[in-house]
């Protein structure tokens, strides 16, 4: 699996692992562009907002809007993958939208419990794991 299909494709499935180091980078990498983008912009705003400091944090938020959307595409694709190896449709992402407890749901699910052993209907097992064998009638 390369980088591209990892962060912009929704077929298929992932381990937890790939799952985790995906997500901790792309939260780096997010943090990162939207300090960069905070220093390039936050003279001009300051200057606009002297005085204001609330006004400068609020001239500030479209800048973190815009950065989130561009990140938006790539976790939504890690997180439905991770839904696929657990079974699961990709919908099942919208849980998170229940203040604390979907979230914490989604954390266990995705993040902690291990995927479908064997294929399922989102494809072979990412782990390269047939499934459970079965001894064979006598």
């Amino acid at each position: 699996m390369n980088i591209a299909h990892l962060l912009f494709s929704f077929d298929g499935r992932i381990r937890r692992l790939h799952y985790w180091l995906a997500a901790i980078g792309l939260g780096i990498v997010e943090y990162i562009v939207q300090m960069i983008a905070v220093m390039l912009f936050a003279g001009g705003i300051a200057a606009a907002h002297a005085g204001d400091p609330t006004g400068a944090m609020m001239a500030l938020l479209p800048i973190y809007g815009v950065v989130w959307l561009i990140f938006l595409w790539p976790g939504l694709a890690l997180g439905v993958k991770r839904c696929h190896d657990r079974d699961k449709t990709g919908w099942f992402l919208l849980i998170g939208l229940i203040p604390i407890i979907g979230a914490i749901w989604l954390l266990v699910e995705l993040g902690f419990l291990d995927g479908t052993q064997g294929p399922n209907k989102y494809g072979p097992s990412p782990k390269g794991v047939a499934g459970p064998t079965v001894a064979p009638a006598v």
